[in-house]
């Protein structure tokens, strides 16, 4: 089964803060959803943009992104 990459970025001086702060949002949605999701996380790309992220089943992936609305999507690839 394919994964996808649900993300949403995070710009500016506070960046890092508000992706982490959104990171615990997240993974309050799986626990209130029962879902089975264990791969998020936070990225730093540079000292203006960090990312938030989880990793959804292909089939899952409609309704978890209509209603947390992600900023964009990826075919998650195992590191």
């Amino acid at each position: 089964m394919r994964q996808l990459k649900l993300i949403w970025d995070f710009r500016g001086p506070h960046g890092a803060l508000t992706a982490d702060h959104h990171l615990i949002h997240l993974k309050e949605y799986i626990t209130i959803e029962n879902l089975n999701i264990s791969i998020t996380g936070v990225d730093h790309i540079n000292d203006m943009h960090s990312i938030a992220y989880l990793v959804v089943d292909e089939d899952q992936m409609k309704p978890i992104r209509d209603a947390l609305r992600p900023h964009r999507g990826q075919v998650y690839l195992t590191p």
